[in-house]
């Protein structure tokens, strides 16, 4: 899989090494244009072709619905819209990545290579997303459990991940990737008592939209980490978000469908869904985040946020297609 920052880019294919293979993607390529974490705050420029999903996000606000949510032009970083993307909202899984990209660049470490084995206990013990708690193996590589928390946000190799590189690390590097307002606060946990950080992860959407990017671009560390990052996260299989609109098989988008390249992770929880992801077409290329909060006591309410996310997608389908 190649993501492209858009016409007028410069690189080359990159390949990330052995055990990873074809679950990275093969090349990245870089833009000439730099983006920021910087940009404007409500849609008075918001191109006619996002007013659909941007009216969709305000019935939502109005209805008692937390929005935040933002996208950028993938080549020039130009801001196609943006409501309260300085916010700091829950985020759910979304902040995996960040422990992706620790255990990216931890795999120069000849002691904590791509084929070391860790080994899944009691502690790391949790439910629901996720395959490995299914399974019989109780061993597995440090790469095969990255693949795992990519396609499928899997809870209990998220854990045994944090256990061996340390929570500290990871928010060690997201410091010094200049975060401030999205972290990965915890484990994964089936029950959150008083002691317990009240969310996985937080996050804004500028600062999601910006960590993408050069994801795409391979400055998130170094080209090698980014594209490993990249890599794991392109076998996501959950596009019941804004991703919905894309109309891509969810177990198999690797590859262009239709001109269409999409990577991104989704968070989901009670009263929480949030996704960020990259998608290039043949027109252009776009990176997005958009998080909502809300009562989920009721299905209706659930409901209307998934459509007002789908409603998202399908302009960003359209600008890009």
């Amino acid at each position: 899989m190649v993501l492209s920052s858009g016409s007028g880019s410069s690189g080359g294919g990159h390949r990330s090494g052995p055990n990873v293979g074809d679950t990275v993607a093969s090349g990245l390529m870089r833009s000439r244009h730099a983006a920021a974490p910087g940009g404007k705050h409500r849609g008075a420029e918001t191109p006619e072709s996002f007013a659909r999903g941007f009216a969709a996000l305000g019935d939502l606000a109005l209805n008692g619905v937390q929005v935040s949510a933002r996208a950028t032009d993938l080549a020039t970083g130009r801001v196609l819209f943006s409501v309260d993307d300085h916010v700091s909202m829950p985020t759910a899984s979304i902040g995996k990545v960040l422990l992706l990209i620790e255990v990216a660049a931890r795999l120069k470490d000849a002691e904590f290579g791509m084929a070391t084995m860790l080994e899944r206990t009691n502690v790391d013990a949790v439910s629901d997303s996720g395959v490995w708690q299914h399974l019989q193996v109780a061993r597995l590589g440090v790469a095969d459990l990255a693949a795992l928390v990519g396609s499928t946000s899997d809870n209990l190799a998220t854990n045994v991940l944090i256990r061996a590189v340390g929570l500290h690390s990871v928010r060690a590097r997201t410091e010094q990737l200049g975060l401030s307002r999205t972290a990965l606060l915890d484990l994964v946990r089936d029950k959150r008592g008083p002691d317990d950080a009240p969310q996985l992860s937080v996050g804004s959407a500028k600062e999601l939209t910006w960590l993408f990017t050069a994801l795409a671009r391979g400055e998130i560390v170094d080209a090698e980490t980014s594209a490993r990052v990249i890599g794991w996260l392109s076998l996501n299989t959950d596009l019941s978000l804004v991703a919905s609109a894309f109309g891509l098989d969810p177990l198999a988008h690797r590859e262009s469908d239709h001109g269409l390249l999409m990577v991104n992770k989704t968070g989901t929880t009670a009263g929480v869904r949030s996704e960020v992801g990259i998608l290039r077409g043949p027109r252009a290329g776009a990176t997005y985040a958009v998080s909502m909060a809300f009562d989920d006591a009721l299905l209706m309410t659930r409901l209307a946020v998934l459509e007002g996310m789908r409603a998202v997608g399908a302009d960003l389908l359209e600008y890009v297609h």
